[in-house]
């Protein structure tokens, strides 16, 4: 089990899992896992984390994002067919759509430096963030936490064993900047919701 299942309470949580987390490993610029670190940067950054430690919590929290949004019977750009399921169960059209609602994806990896999420044209085709819709939920798992995003690279080069993606880019804000903020300049800000599901 990792930092997670400690944060989040789970009921299994012991001594055990404590040592697990040890041994995650830990930025180099602090004391803190790469868990923690991501998690501080993605939340800082105005990410929406949804924490699950089962399939059944997954399908749970994607109904509750549905709820909160009123996104129920709306368009969905989904180029994974492992999630087509769960679109078919809401009721939620992804086949051919012109005006998505949200994107609900995969992801490459989740980096902790920065609080990114990592995405390539296996997820996202040829789309530059600016032209995938504002609204964006993404599953992932939390053994795609990496600490940089050259460790990001290096997965998506072994991974892919010389058939690599293109459009490799990282989502960094998750929210509109502040007016007198300059580092967001250039990005598109995104509403974005993760679902990480437990796997280790």
């Amino acid at each position: 089990m990792s930092i997670f299942s400690k944060l989040f309470g789970s009921s299994s949580a012991s001594s055990q899992e404590e040592n697990n987390k040890e041994s995650k490993g830990t930025s180099p610029e602090s004391n803190v896992s790469i868990d923690e670190q991501f998690i501080s940067n993605f939340k800082r950054n105005g990410g929406k984390f949804l924490y699950c430690e089962n399939q059944a919590e997954v399908t749970e929290q994607f109904e509750n994002i549905l709820q909160e949004n009123d996104w129920y019977e709306s368009q969905v750009l989904c180029y994974d067919p492992t999630l087509f399921k769960l679109l078919e169960e809401n009721r939620l059209v992804f086949d051919k759509v012109s005006n998505p609602t949200f994107l609900f994806s995969t992801c490459e990896n989740l980096i902790a430096e920065e609080g990114s999420i990592l995405f390539s044209s296996k997820q996202i085709k040829q789309h530059k963030p600016y032209e995938l819709p504002t609204n964006i939920v993404i599953l992932a798992r939390t053994s795609q936490v990496l600490g940089h995003k050259t460790d990001g690279l290096s997965a998506i080069k072994n991974k892919y064993k010389g058939d690599y993606p293109t459009n490799i880019t990282a989502i960094k804000y998750f929210e509109k900047a502040k007016e007198e903020d300059f580092t967001q300049y250039g990005s598109s800000a995104k509403n974005l919701y993760l679902l990480l599901l437990e796997d280790l």
